[in-house]
């Protein structure tokens, strides 16, 4: 692996390199301090983290002191962590960093029409992966190799941007140019009850055809256990997060040339699985499940197994709120009739709004390298003191940190070999089309798979109707 991200850094360094000059107008505002300045400020306490390593990096904290930046966020657990942290990134740097908690429904219109209108009112956000072909396609956002490649900015050899996971890299890259800091993401495993496979001779799938096969052996509804679920829910965000895993595996291809193709026989096959697998296994109204449901079920004792976001364990497992408390096992995505296991992959990343003053963007570049730091994701994750305990590290090294491997094996069997593997082998940022277009491209395929799920059409007419609506919308 250190072999693999030397290649990379040397690849990455030779096209920031070239790129740098770009942004010459951020770059010249941007001093080193002195040494001596350097080591004051080095011994300023932090209340949550030791602020001498981040001294170790060799740039000037305080290149933006006095800035003031809104960071548009959702209220989730992973960055309330960060908020309860981010009183030492002032103390850091000199800038008054706000997170605003945004509900999920919400930010994504809001960066867009922030963005769009060039206010500025967020100087980041954490912005879905999915919009952000739309963002560069509209030179909304800043390329980040820009400033990775400037030294006044970025030291890399501190902040390794190649020990991000590369899948997740990869997702928030736009023709191979970084757009966004990762700082949580996920990759989707199979989860199952461990016991119940034991007592029923069986165990994890290997591939979708015995996926299938194991929840019609463990399925019985007359004692409230249902063989499977997967998300049900219509959305681009829901049953479009379960169903292009399927589809890849399939060996379904989302582009023939420049044109989108939603209705070939690889698609058809996988929506056909979908729909047979949850209407023999699923609960009834699984059509209305999201992940929450479907991880409340779970911990309930009434669904056998799933395949979701590897975060959902810290659910499952929590003593306070499941019932099969050491009794869960885990397990890579199965693989499709191609031979591939595809995961769906998911982050919250970082960008840098486009309509930012110079020295807002130096504010903002900080804040990312600050949160995307190790540093960070460790004070975020096992080191924090608080009930809850992020499972989604944007860090490769965190996964072979023993502190975080010992909080991430209590989950379950398996747990750390699940993800470990899945982040490194079957990640695939291509997994959904990306495509400036994709809000309504995803909310039609979405609609498409839930009317061939209920039954108001079969796989192939949702299919065909679907091709022809993203026909239509690619060509306005």
């Amino acid at each position: 692996m250190s072999n693999e991200r030397e290649k990379q850094r040397h690849i990455h360094g030779s096209n920031v390199s070239r790129r740098s000059v770009l942004k010459a107008g951020v770059a010249g505002a941007a001093t080193l301090a002195a040494p001596g300045l350097l080591i004051g400020r080095a011994h300023a306490a932090g209340e949550h983290m030791d602020l001498d390593s981040f001294m170790g990096a060799g740039i000037d904290w305080h290149m933006a002191d006095g800035a003031q930046i809104n960071i548009g966020v959702i209220p989730a657990g992973y960055f309330k962590n960060l908020e309860a942290v981010l009183p030492d990134f002032k103390t850091l740097t000199g800038v008054d960093a706000r997170l605003e908690m945004i509900p999920p429904g919400q930010i994504r219109q809001k960066a867009v029409l922030d963005l769009s209108s060039k206010t500025g009112t967020y100087a980041s956000h954490s912005a879905d992966p999915m919009y952000y072909q739309l963002y560069v396609t509209n030179g909304w956002i800043d390329p980040l190799d820009d400033y990775l490649g400037n030294g006044k900015l970025t030291d890399n050899k501190w902040f390794d941007f190649e020990d991000i996971q590369p899948g997740h890299r990869g997702a928030t890259s736009v023709d191979g140019r970084p757009y966004g800091i990762p700082f949580d993401g996920e990759a989707t495993i199979q989860i199952y009850r461990k016991d119940v496979y034991d007592a029923a001779g069986i165990g994890p799938a290997e591939t979708l055809e015995e996926y299938e096969s194991n929840a019609a052996k463990i399925h019985d509804p007359d004692n409230r256990l249902w063989g499977c679920a997967l998300r049900g829910f219509r959305g681009a965000g829901q049953n479009m997060y379960i169903y292009p895993s399927i589809f890849r595996s399939y060996g379904g291809e989302w582009f023939d040339g420049d044109r989108i193709t939603v209705d070939t026989p690889e698609a058809l096959g996988a929506l056909e699985y979908y729909v047979k697998l949850l209407n023999n296994y699923a609960p009834k109204g699984v059509e209305n499940w999201n992940w929450p449901d479907i991880a409340d079920a779970f911990g309930q004792g009434t669904v056998g197994s799933y395949i979701d976001a590897h975060g959902s364990a810290a659910v499952v497992a929590n003593p306070e709120k499941s019932k099969v408390v050491g009794k869960i096992g885990f397990a890579r995505w199965p693989k499709g009739p191609s031979g591939k296991r595809v995961t769906s992959i998911w982050n919250w990343s970082f960008p840098i709004n486009g309509a930012l003053t110079d020295k807002q963007k130096q504010a903002t570049w900080l804040f990312n390298q600050w949160a995307g730091s190790r540093e960070v994701q460790v004070a975020t994750s096992y080191a924090f003191p608080g009930a809850y305990k992020r499972t989604g590290a944007n860090r490769a090294s965190l996964w072979e940190d023993p502190k975080f491997l010992d909080l991430m094996g209590k989950f379950g069997h398996n747990y750390v070999q699940a993800a470990t593997e899945s982040f490194a082998n079957d990640t695939d940022p291509d997994w959904r089309p990306r495509l400036p277009q994709w809000p309504a491209v995803g909310d039609t395929m979405a609609t498409a798979i839930q009317s061939a799920l209920v039954g108001q059409a079969t796989p192939a007419d949702a299919l065909k109707d679907a091709q022809k609506k993203i026909d239509k919308i690619l060509k306005t």
